[in-house]
């Protein structure tokens, strides 16, 4: 015991680390129950703020938020077991206080720009968005990032938040066109488009579809419009099912669709 005291003694630095690491040890269990009490809680139905759309939007981002502070506050706690004198280091943070600014106006961006998707519903978590050659699932909206997973690849995809104005909201619509034959009488094409919109609203991942009218007097055909309404995750797969549901209807209609054709006339 002897030993160890003078091996303290002549290197206090030695104890410094065990404290702090004791610091670190008894934080991190202290934030992980609060998180988890506080969180849970929250996440309850018979909560109040559940009953708002925005509900796991703003959950996520006080968990990013009450991860930065539990960080910061641990940076203090630790700089002050090792004898940093914190009052000093703040206030000599002033005298570099524009250069630090300069050091961090892209972190700041993020941060501005990541309360304002909140406050402004610019996206949601849940959202599909379109961000530079991205198109993905929001997961979470944090301070600095959102993350979002690819719905094509299903990767996990980090963008900044001062990214806002390029991102683009991808909403529940398709527009998709019948093409039918200048032949067939509007009564009759009506009559066909109303049994493909019943058949197409039987796919699982439509939620409605809705006729629109006469679209377009194409070369070859009429182009009658449908806007059939589908989550945009599985808008993909949706438009494909879609299109694959018309092309049988029209064939059990006996109806072919119009393709462009070339007369050939030998003298």
């Amino acid at each position: 015991m002897d030993q160890i005291k003078e091996i303290l003694d002549n290197n206090p630095w030695i104890l410094n680390i065990l404290y702090s690491l004791l610091a670190i040890i008894i934080s991190i269990i202290v934030y992980t129950f609060l998180s988890h009490s506080f969180f849970s809680k929250l996440e309850k139905k018979n909560y109040k703020i559940l009953k708002n759309s925005k509900s796991n939007t703003y959950i996520k981002l006080m968990k990013s938020i009450g991860r930065y502070i539990f960080m910061i506050v641990l940076l203090f706690i630790i700089l002050k077991i090792n004898g940093i004198n914190i009052t000093a280091m703040i206030a000599g943070v002033g005298v570099f206080g524009i250069v630090f600014g300069f050091a961090i106006q892209d972190a700041l961006k993020d941060v501005i720009k990541g309360i304002d998707i909140i406050t402004d519903s610019y996206y949601q978590v849940g959202d599909i968005i379109r961000v530079n050659k991205y198109t993905g699932k929001v997961l979470s909206i944090g301070i600095k990032t959102t993350k979002i997973e690819d719905v094509f690849e299903k990767n996990i995809v980090s963008i900044s938040n001062r990214n806002i104005e390029e991102v683009e909201v991808i909403s529940h619509m398709i527009n998709i066109d019948i093409p039918l034959p200048y032949e067939l009488k509007l009564k009759e094409a009506e009559k066909a488009i109303n049994y493909i919109t019943k058949e197409i609203e039987k796919i699982k991942t439509v939620e409605s579809v809705e006729y629109r009218g006469v679209n377009k007097l194409d070369e070859s055909s009429i182009l009658y419009q449908i806007k059939v309404y589908s989550a945009p995750v599985n808008k993909i797969q949706t438009r494909r099912d879609a299109l694959t549901c018309i092309v049988r209807c029209l064939e059990e209609k006996d109806i072919h669709i119009p393709y462009n054709q070339i007369d050939v006339h030998q003298k």
